[in-house]
């Protein structure tokens, strides 16, 4: 059976944030008699994580990501509601649980920004007290995983984003957590940069069981690492099932790409939005609910002289914008006078 690690019930985090109208008068009026307004950051958000899970956390800006995993890490107390990270309520036990969690946010550094990332690794194995022999062999590991071992004496302000980001994760992996939040990991981040860092958290995942919390805005980091997906949005759960699924629940559409033998003079199909045409090749953006691929191929084959025919799904990146695009606005819910 299963072990669950993270558990999350019936979860709000609410901030209480001081109005100002512009001008001088409104910052008076703001001293002796300020205005709030409460914001509903995570609003009765509930889902487990089993041990081993590679878990995609996703959502716009401002949806309730980060404040969820600074909850779970122990840096933020929820307003209400009850969670558990590996049996210790974060909120209680913070300090026993930083020996057993790692964690990256991706535009807060952790490494000590004039000072070289060895330093910084040096001083860890103390604050974790780790073993010598241990800390050499692990950091020895991680080093050439990550393939920093050319950056370890450069000062870390001297480093690059991507080259940053890979120390961030030795440290955040130095002693041997057993879940890590990773948050936008890849932000900022070339390809080249991006792949590399996805293949490690796979292999941490698939050989060392790390259980990995992972939010992205990048579809790349969801499609490619993640088997289960959460969509937040304006502080609420709107989707938590396996990733595939949420393709095959959001999808409406389809991109079929035909091959011709004879030049394409012109083609329409009620329903299809030609989205790229050459002269043997034509893409057709199809809306599934007003129309089906058989009627599709059928017209295309009594129009055309089709040699090749390939169906693809929409990139993640559009699937993800459609499912944010279709929750309502936050307007009414998220704000309270």
């Amino acid at each position: 059976m299963p072990e669950t690690v993270i558990w999350v019930g019936n979860l709000y985090k609410t901030f209480r944030v001081k109005q100002k109208s512009p001008g001088l008068w409104g910052g008076v009026r703001a001293m002796f008699r300020p205005d709030y307004r409460e914001i509903k950051a995570v609003d009765n958000v509930s889902f487990s994580v089993n041990r081993g899970e590679l878990l995609a956390f996703i959502g716009p800006n401002g949806a309730g990501k980060s404040t969820t995993i600074k909850m779970l890490c122990g840096i933020l107390y929820p307003t209400s509601g009850e969670l558990s990270v590996l049996d210790f309520n974060p909120a209680i036990s913070r300090q026993k649980l930083a020996y057993r969690i790692g964690s990256v946010f991706g535009q807060k550094p952790q490494l000590w920004y004039h000072l070289a990332a060895q330093d910084t690794y040096n001083l860890l194995q103390e604050i974790y007290d780790l073993a010598p022999n241990d800390y050499r062999t692990r950091l020895s590991f991680l080093v050439d995983a990550f393939e920093i071992g050319d950056l370890l004496k450069m000062p870390v302000r001297k480093l690059s984003l991507g080259q940053r980001m890979r120390c961030e994760i030795v440290a955040a992996l130095l002693h041997r957590p057993e879940v890590i939040f990773l948050d936008e990991p890849t932000i900022g981040l070339d390809v080249i940069a991006k792949q590399h860092i996805r293949e490690v958290i796979r292999y941490l995942n698939e050989k060392e069981k790390v259980t990995i919390f992972l939010t992205s805005h990048d579809a790349g980091d969801i499609e490619t690492l993640a088997t289960r997906t959460v969509v937040i949005n304006f502080g609420r759960l709107v989707f938590d099932g396996a990733t595939s699924e949420l393709k095959k629940k959001y999808i409406q559409t389809k991109v079929v790409e035909l091959v011709v033998g004879e030049p394409i003079q012109q083609f329409s199909f009620p329903g299809g939005r030609v989205t790229e045409q050459t002269r043997f090749n034509l893409k057709i953006e199809l809306d599934t609910t007003q129309n089906s691929i058989d009627k599709l191929l059928d017209y295309a084959v009594a129009q055309l002289d089709i040699k090749d025919i390939n169906i693809f799904d929409p990139p993640m990146e559009e699937i993800i914008a459609d499912i944010y695009r279709a929750k309502e606005s936050p307007a009414a819910r998220n704000t309270k006078p």
